[in-house]
């Protein structure tokens, strides 16, 4: 497929694409007539690409993903570690507005309810 083709199936501009390619994330395509064309799991690497990203990992961690190295597995072990970090802190924010939500308290930190739930949360990270 050209780049405009899996541009408009993956969501992402060609300028994206190509910034990627020179970098070291995609592979080199194979060139007919001088344009690019790639292959269906072109695609699924771009997906693989925007979650890492969505997920908060650097360009370089992206590359050192890819690479088959020990440092790989030390780089994947900290990013797990910090997501599940993330994810208890978004589940704490959850957890406060949903609460605050159905409080009748103006300030919710006066809230027992809220204080009990924030005290344990000192203890579960």
């Amino acid at each position: 497929m050209t780049i405009g083709q899996l541009a408009e199936l993956t969501n992402v501009p060609a300028s994206a694409i190509r910034y990627w390619e020179r970098h070291g994330l995609l592979p080199a395509p194979e060139r007919r007539s001088g344009q690019r064309r790639y292959p269906p799991q072109a695609a699924d690497r771009i997906v693989l690409l925007r979650k890492f990203q969505q997920a908060g990992l650097s360009l370089a961690e992206v590359r050192e993903f890819q690479q088959d190295q020990p440092q790989r597995q030390a780089m994947i072990r900290a990013k797990v570690a910090e997501i599940e970090q993330r994810m208890l802190d978004l589940d704490h924010a959850h957890q406060l507005l949903t609460h605050a939500l159905q409080c009748s308290r103006t300030d919710i930190v006066t809230c027992p309810t809220f204080r009990d739930r924030m005290a344990t949360w000192g203890h579960s990270d």
